[in-house]
């Protein structure tokens, strides 16, 4: 079974940019193959990846729900299974699922079912397996994605940002989640005194510390122009950060 690294934090933290920066790091290992899942509903690990996703699986499992005939000699699961790996976008060095939200009425239980021997199935031939979460865990709490050996939860600058770490800490352990270790990342910040004045916050969410990311004009201006956050410069603030905290918990 493949090394599973999860993220998670409040929109806006930085999440998705650490997620594509950790996917970026992972995937320059030497043969070594990522899967990169994207279960934030507002999906966009695809763009920061420079992938690009045609369908969820949230729309593939709506579908499956209004199937009438099936092709001939496949049962319904087969078909699901079918379906499931047309969703798969797959790269050289990383490949891609975006989970989505199921919207419609009707119950998901069979689909879910299916769904998470699916991607027990499909992580087994990665080395990697990169989660990128809601705030709520959504998907963490249906059980679709089981074990996690290292979560990482994101915030800003802010105290309020850092409250919100600490809930999503809170909201891992009281889902009793297989969470094999779990620290907290602080994103833009733009001088490293400004968290030493939020210490006091940080000690009372009792996540682990393990890095900053520093405030990064070319973050801001790859969003601004609409490219792959994945192309950062070798020399951005940003990266460089986030390979160092890779290092450090021995990714």
């Amino acid at each position: 079974m493949p090394y599973v690294l999860g993220l998670a934090g409040k929109g806006g933290t930085g999440k998705t940019t650490l997620s594509a920066l950790f996917i970026r790091y992972l995937s320059e290992k030497p043969g070594r193959a990522v899967l990169a899942v994207d279960a934030d509903p507002n999906s966009n690990l695809g763009e920061a990846l420079g992938l690009e996703v045609s369908q969820s699986i949230a729309d593939l499992l709506e579908e499956t729900k209004a199937v009438g005939s099936l092709p001939a000699g496949m049962t319904k699961g087969q078909y699901i299974q079918y379906k499931l790996q047309s969703a798969l976008v797959e790269t050289e060095k990383v490949d891609l699922l975006s989970m989505g939200t199921p919207e419609g009425p009707g119950c998901y239980c069979y689909p879910n079912d299916l769904l998470r021997g699916y991607l027990s199935d499909l992580a087994g031939s990665y080395d990697y397996l990169v989660l990128d979460n809601e705030a709520g865990l959504e998907h963490l709490s249906r059980r679709v994605a089981q074990n996690v050996d290292f979560m990482i939860v994101t915030s800003d600058a802010t105290a309020r940002g850092i409250r919100s770490a600490g809930r999503v800490g809170e909201l891992v352990r009281n889902l009793r989640l297989k969470v094999g270790r779990i620290g907290l990342v602080v994103t833009k910040v733009r001088d490293a005194a400004e968290v030493g004045t939020l210490a006091g916050e940080i000690g009372k969410t009792g996540l682990e510390l393990l890095g900053l990311v520093p405030y990064d004009e070319d973050v801001v201006r790859y969003d601004l122009e609409g490219r792959p956050l994945a192309d950062l410069p070798d020399g951005s603030p940003a990266l460089q950060a986030v390979y160092d905290i890779a290092r450090r918990i021995s990714l």
